[in-house]
């Protein structure tokens, strides 16, 4: 198997994120000028979306207003309220962990995949091997670049990627996470039309993020790469299975665009930490950009 596999060990179930080394994040916060920040988390809840093999989010109410108006105990007239959320881990803005796709016997790194068969959750390269990272962060607009979002199933190659970064002479480097803006999340209400024929990266551009040692991608679609029709997965399988790069999915990246588009740039701060939800094959995740 060519891509990361024993780089970093035969044990290792990090994968790219290894990548991002006490020096990236030191130059990282270099880029920091005005020290706003911006969420890229879209709202969870009851009423998100899901794709049609996924069931969506669901709350429950484990102590509310109701207790008490049927006579439940207030102490000293203290009252409060709490909740329970359940959700599918591959639900609004999350990250893949390495366990999530394969080919073959192996998932990244070697690791069996009958690790990922039992009612435990994933043995290995589950979600709770998902590191907290700061590094910098490259953004693709191809809203800007294209004038406008892509069409359905539109492919984006490594020629786009290169055309959507708007800053003269910035090309992806190691550790670096590049998120790929193609407006698809921005122009779609419609639940069955977003989860369905999404553009994004092929095979190929894939490839030219993985040669650039990146240590995470992600879009704003549920994919991060162009969905056709019996075409499968192959980006999910040469960034995650392959290289051990998380893909980040659902990233609201609209605002993200016009900051940057305002200050003529397309680099940031990029703080990565998601849930280590132990032996999941994928985790919430609320990225925050500082500019």
């Amino acid at each position: 198997m060519t891509g990361n596999w024993g780089r970093w060990g035969p044990g290792d179930e990090t994968g790219a994120l290894n990548l991002v080394t006490p020096e990236v994040t030191r130059r990282a916060t270099a880029l920091v000028r005005s020290g706003r920040t911006l969420s890229l988390a879209q709202p969870l809840g009851p009423g998100s979306g899901s794709p049609p093999h996924r069931p969506g989010p669901l709350r429950f109410m484990n102590r509310d207003a109701g207790d008490y108006a049927l006579g439940a105990r207030s102490p000293g007239g203290f009252r409060f309220a709490e909740d329970t959320v359940q959700l599918p881990t591959h639900s609004g803005t999350h990250v893949d962990a390495l366990a999530h796709a394969w080919s073959g016997e192996s998932i990244y790194n070697g690791h069996s995949q009958s690790s990922t068969r039992t009612t435990r959750g994933a043995q290995r390269c589950g979600a709770e091997k998902l590191v907290p990272v700061v590094t910098r962060g490259v953004l693709v607009d191809l809203v800007a670049a294209a004038g406008g979002p892509l069409p359905a199933s539109a492919p984006v190659d490594a020629d786009d990627l290169r055309r959507g970064i708007a800053e003269s002479g910035i090309v992806p480097e190691s550790g670096d996470t590049i998120l790929i803006r193609t407006g698809w999340l921005e122009s779609h209400d419609d639940d069955a039309d977003y989860f369905a024929d999404e553009p994004g990266i092929t095979e190929e551009a894939a490839r030219w993020l993985a040669e650039h040692d990146v240590a995470l991608v992600g879009a704003d679609n549920y994919a991060v790469e162009q969905q056709v029709a019996a075409s499968g997965f192959p980006a999910h399988l040469v960034l995650l299975h392959q290289h051990g790069v998380p893909l980040l999915e659902n990233v609201a990246l609209a605002e993200l665009g016009e900051a940057l588009a305002a200050e003529s740039r397309s680099t940031f701060l990029f703080v990565f930490a998601p849930i280590p939800l132990v032996g999941s094959t994928a985790t919430p995740v609320t990225p925050v950009v500082v500019l």
